[in-house]
């Protein structure tokens, strides 16, 4: 009797064993458990930590609650402007409700993937080409706008989109180019032109000042015999003054009567 006391004792402690380590389940930190019982959903969402189900009655479905980093492909468009570009971005969105993420849509990642694409197409078609080079950030908070109004619906929310690169065609590029060239050739030739102009207007007040002081005009002259002395050069070039050559001008047309 004592034996199969003993014996039953074991086989209820064995299936109380088995029982419990089916029935036993670990959710991470970053993890949400949403239980299925018969099918229909549980009402409460299961939070880290040790739990348990009920065997071939229950089903646990383990949600990531992490950020996930998705990479959006390439999509080709027209611009506003008529220029036809490439544009990818990076989407950053985490699950805010485990339940709706399960229940309201099938996968969840694939479904914000193919919105984002959509979206990024519909960007590029509404933007011209220099806001998509210089404007990136309007552009990604609208673009974040667009994939979040359905994903809220999802249990996901959209943390941010980020465009990443723009690609354009090689003859844009190079029209581009020109543009930045010439546009640079037109600014050095306004500068050149102020300089000028400023130098012109310090040349005649030099040249007013040496008009009313006619030694100054002298002490230029030795100034500048001075300074090409000082480069030791065989040849000398010595001005010659514009005064004296019409001193001798004058000679030769009033000679002096002897």
């Amino acid at each position: 009797m004592l034996q199969e006391l003993v014996t039953a004792a074991v086989a209820v402690g064995s299936a109380g064993i088995v029982y419990v380590a089916s029935a036993a389940r670990v959710v991470k930190q970053y993890e949400r458990g949403v239980v299925f019982r018969l099918g229909r959903l549980a009402s409460d969402v299961r939070p880290p930590g040790f739990t348990m189900v009920v065997p071939f009655v229950d089903r646990l479905h383990k949600v990531n609650m992490q950020i996930v980093t998705m990479p959006v492909p390439a999509q080709e468009g027209i611009t506003r402007d008529n220029v036809t570009v490439r544009v990818d971005a990076v989407v950053y969105f985490k699950v805010v409700d485990a339940a709706h993420a399960l229940v309201r849509v099938e996968d969840y990642k694939f479904a914000v993937s193919q919105m984002a694409q959509t979206s990024l197409r519909s960007i590029i078609g509404k933007s011209d080409l220099d806001d998509l080079l210089s404007d990136r950030e309007k552009l990604n908070q609208g673009l974040e706008l667009m994939i979040d109004s359905p994903a809220v619906g999802w249990g996901v929310q959209i943390d941010r989109v980020e465009i990443k690169d723009v690609s354009l065609p090689d003859t844009m590029k190079r029209s581009m180019a020109r543009q930045a060239e010439a546009d640079r050739e037109r600014r050095a030739r306004i500068i050149n032109a102020d300089a000028e102009y400023q130098a012109s207007k310090k040349l005649a007040e030099a040249a007013q000042q040496m008009e009313d002081t006619p030694a100054a005009l002298q002490l230029r002259l030795l100034q500048t015999i001075v300074a090409v002395a000082a480069e030791k050069n065989s040849t000398l070039v010595l001005p010659f003054p514009v005064e004296l050559l019409r001193f001798l001008e004058r000679a030769q047309d009033h000679p002096v009567e002897q």
